[in-house]
């Protein structure tokens, strides 16, 4: 895979290092020559010069690019190399960096962007993963704003305890994909029961979480919602 990543700062560097342990081709584009210096990365081509000029671009023959990596410090450089590598080169996934989240709302197929990633947001989902129980976390946001990965922790007292995948009425636009169950990842089938303590991580559609939500952490005596194992009553 082609991968060009615009800025070689910490981040842009530490992800080029990845790739390239992994095999994959990189080119790094940045203002600075300084920066081939102290990256220390080997087996990385460089084109020092603007990211966001369309002759620079070019000259990165960004057309060929599997995959463009918006990594600056400046979400106004990292909007504009996403835009241009979308509408100018027709890169398939283009993936920008969020610095400031107050600037979150722009990482958006508007301006390019396939995968918005926030930091801070990201960092904030690991701690609540780590210590909500019985809430829906995001953890991810996926396909321009229009998926996410979410986990929930069964509490101990939930009313789905003991009820099996295939007899839980799921929202449409949910997908359970991996139970987390003693340090253990399993794949979920329609036979797996439900467990206190088990980790859930599902796909869904944003406009699904809130479904998702009322269906795992219900409001104490909701009405209308009738429980695997319980027939409701006239």
């Amino acid at each position: 895979m082609k991968v060009v990543i615009a800025g070689a700062g910490s981040v842009g560097s530490s992800i080029a290092r990845e790739l390239l342990s992994h095999g994959h081709e990189v080119l790094l584009i940045d203002a600075k020559p300084e920066v081939i210096g102290r990256s220390g990365l080997r087996g990385a081509r460089w084109l020092i010069g603007d990211a966001c000029e369309i002759s620079t671009l070019r000259e990165a023959k960004l057309d060929e690019a599997d995959v463009v990596v918006s990594s600056t410090g400046d979400d106004k450089v990292n909007l504009v190399v996403s835009l241009l590598a979308k509408t100018e080169f027709g890169v398939g996934r283009t993936v920008g960096r969020v610095n400031n989240p107050k600037n979150d709302w722009m990482f958006d197929d508007s301006w390019g962007v396939d995968v918005a990633v926030n930091t801070p947001r990201l960092m904030t989902a690991l701690v609540e993963e780590a210590v909500e129980i019985g809430d829906l976390v995001r953890l991810l946001t996926l396909q321009t704003g229009v998926s996410s990965l979410v986990e929930f922790t069964m509490p101990q007292d939930s009313p789905l305890l003991g009820a099996t995948v295939g007899s839980i009425d799921w929202p449409a636009d949910s997908t359970l994909v991996a139970i987390l169950r003693d340090e253990a990842p399993i794949t979920p089938s329609t036979d797996d029961v439900i467990d206190g303590g088990d980790e859930l991580f599902f796909i869904t559609t944003i406009a699904a979480e809130d479904e998702l939500r009322a269906l795992l952490a219900p409001a104490p005596d909701q009405p209308g919602r009738t429980q695997p194992g319980q027939t409701q009553q006239n």
